[in-house]
């Protein structure tokens, strides 16, 4: 018994068994891990930035000031997880915090000049690494992949998901 497809469970009956290298949401998870820690290489080395840390200045980046529960809600993170980048990119000078003059408990993120300079850097990296991510897939698989996708996306929209839930 040396192959994985040998060593199975003899309690289970065929119909019961779970084959997880078939099961879309397994192979989605996986496929969004392997790209997250591929992308995370190329900023990271070079940065010093984790992969939270990026998807806050990536948020930032597309809308320059907002709240860390905003942020969660939008980069799909857990709020310890945001609050614990946000520290980290504040001890770096990479983000500050402005009063909610309205909501005293809440601040205002934005990036500070030093965030917006790595973001800026950042960018065309992230680009050429999704570039080079599909340069093997046809354009109209492409198409028809990011139709998928969305679908998936807005069949997830409507179900009862609490979205500081990390993905």
């Amino acid at each position: 018994m040396d192959s994985l497809s040998e060593n199975r469970n003899p309690a289970t009956t065929e119909g019961e068994v779970l084959e997880l290298e078939g099961f879309l949401p397994y192979r989605l998870n996986v496929l969004a891990t392997l790209v997250s820690q591929s992308l995370a290489r190329v900023y990271g080395e070079r940065f010093g930035i984790s992969i939270p840390e990026w998807r806050i200045l990536a948020t930032l980046g597309q809308f320059p000031e907002m709240t860390a529960r905003e942020i969660g809600q939008h980069s799909r993170m857990h709020k310890t997880t945001v609050s614990r980048a946000v520290s980290a990119l504040e001890k770096r000078e990479l983000v500050a915090r402005r009063p909610n003059r309205q909501d005293m408990r809440e601040a205002f993120l934005a990036m500070t000049p030093q965030g917006q300079a790595i973001y800026a850097e950042i960018v065309p990296l992230a680009r050429s690494f999704a570039q080079d991510l599909t340069r093997n897939i046809r354009p109209e698989d492409l198409a028809v992949l990011d139709r998928v996708l969305s679908q998936l996306m807005g069949c997830l929209k409507n179900a009862s998901i609490d979205p500081s839930d990390e993905l």
